[in-house]
């Protein structure tokens, strides 16, 4: 499938009034987060359809889209991507792995990277050294520290939850806003599933955690719960 034909088909579905807001909403504004990067104003559903239609397109032009200036057009790229993952052989999936680290600097916003994480890396390292998860969570960028946590949430599906923990303890003291949601989303995420083992990190940590860590893993907790942990009583 043609790189061109592609990049004209979701030009096309261009809406300059979704790109104002998406500017906006992923915080694209100098000294935030998504600084600098630029918006089509396609919706997701829509960018989902297109990966249907061109489901046949090569890695090579998957990774080739994935080095967009557009978000929109790499977060298609990550889509087929995991798409081809779901149902790629060995050989495929490691390829896909592979081409997923090598670019993980354009995976560079926090859609992008819990659209993916789990489907790819998580999904390829599921029963494998992990190692690369500890390195990725010590990286100086912010996403490739993202896409660690993110990939264990593939584990905690499967009720395995070591990995998930110990990055947890090994970004406590980070001090990116959108690690702490992160780190908190997947212990919640465990106690969902291990309510106990939820509680027995929290209670370790729950002191010196970010504020906003915290918050997140104790959401689905009872207002009485969560006060207490809120104002260290536990």
């Amino acid at each position: 499938m043609a790189y061109q034909e592609i990049i004209d088909h979701l030009h096309s579905l261009a809406n300059p009034e979704i790109a104002e807001h998406s500017q906006r909403f992923f915080k694209t504004g100098k000294g935030e987060y998504g600084h600098g990067d630029k918006f089509l104003g396609i919706r997701v559903p829509t960018i989902r359809q297109a990966v249907k239609q061109y489901k046949t397109a090569s890695l090579s032009t998957a990774e080739k889209l994935l080095k967009s200036e557009y978000h929109e057009i790499r977060l298609f790229s990550l889509l087929l991507l995991v798409a081809r993952f779901s149902k790629g052989s060995a050989d495929e999936q490691e390829k896909i792995y592979r081409l997923y680290l090598r670019n993980s600097r354009y995976i560079n916003n926090w859609d992008l990277v819990d659209s993916s994480a789990h489907y790819i890396v998580g999904a390829y390292l599921d029963g494998k050294d992990k190692s690369v998860l500890d390195k990725m969570a010590r990286s100086r960028s912010l996403w490739e520290r993202r896409i660690a946590i993110m990939a264990t949430f593939y584990f905690i599906k499967n009720n395995q939850f070591t990995e998930a923990l110990k990055l947890s303890k090994q970004l406590l003291g980070d001090q990116e806003d959108l690690i702490h949601k992160a780190v908190g989303w997947m212990l919640r995420e465990i106690g969902k599933r291990d309510l106990a083992k939820e509680v027995a990190f929290l209670n370790r940590h729950y002191q010196t955690m970010p504020r906003t860590m915290l918050r997140y893993a104790i959401e689905k907790f009872s207002e009485a719960e969560r006060q207490r942990y809120l104002n260290g009583e536990v």
